[in-house]
């Protein structure tokens, strides 16, 4: 008779997902994951199997809060504060050290999305996910008159979009706030 899991896979998942965001997937290894979660192997594998698995498990779950903090942010004042709000967002993780990672979605965008096809859609996912919400606020802030640009809806996603890791990465660089709100300044301009 199978032991019932005495653990909290949602609490798992994250303790997990913190490793895979600090080392990568490749640096992480089982025995960093066991020391973090607390877990034996058997208990591991039996609820997750392997480390692959783990880590799919894991990635899931930080797109899914990602796209529900996306859509909460996207969805409060007008659309063109809702932008700026997003971005200024991200500028501000920059100096916390929690979000010294930057983005999970785009380390795996470059780390296993070239040479593992999963990831790749995942992360594909993610990113569409993010365009499809830019183009609705953006054509909400057209209809409103907060964003008074009559560029295109996709095209202006297209650019915050490519912004995006734009911006992770010069965080990353520690270009400091005072180049990133000049870009911000830069970006926004082109909702005008």
């Amino acid at each position: 008779m199978a032991r019932p899991q005495e653990f909290d896979t949602g609490d798992t998942l994250y303790k997990v997902l913190g490793i895979f965001w600090r080392k990568g997937y490749e640096a992480t290894t089982m025995a960093d994951v066991l020391r973090a979660t607390g877990l034996s192997k058997s208990s591991l594998y039996g609820t997750f199997g392997g480390k692959r698995d783990l880590f799919l498990a894991a990635f899931d779950l930080y797109r899914e809060d990602r796209e529900r903090e996306l859509n909460l942010v996207l969805g409060q004042g007008t659309a063109r504060e809702a932008i700026e709000r997003y971005f200024r967002l991200i500028i501000a993780d920059a100096g916390r050290r929690e979000f010294a990672n930057g983005c999970m979605s785009i380390n795996q965008a470059v780390e296993l999305a070239p040479h593992d096809p999963d990831v790749r859609r995942r992360v594909q996912d993610d990113f569409n996910f993010m365009e499809r919400a830019f183009v609705a606020t953006i054509a909400r802030g057209q209809d409103e008159g907060s964003v008074s640009t009559s560029k295109s809806p996709v095209d202006l996603a297209h650019l915050l979009m490519i912004s995006f890791p734009g911006f992770q990465v010069m965080m990353r660089a520690e270009m400091g706030a005072d180049w990133l709100e000049r870009a911000l300044g830069s970006l926004l301009s082109k909702l005008d």
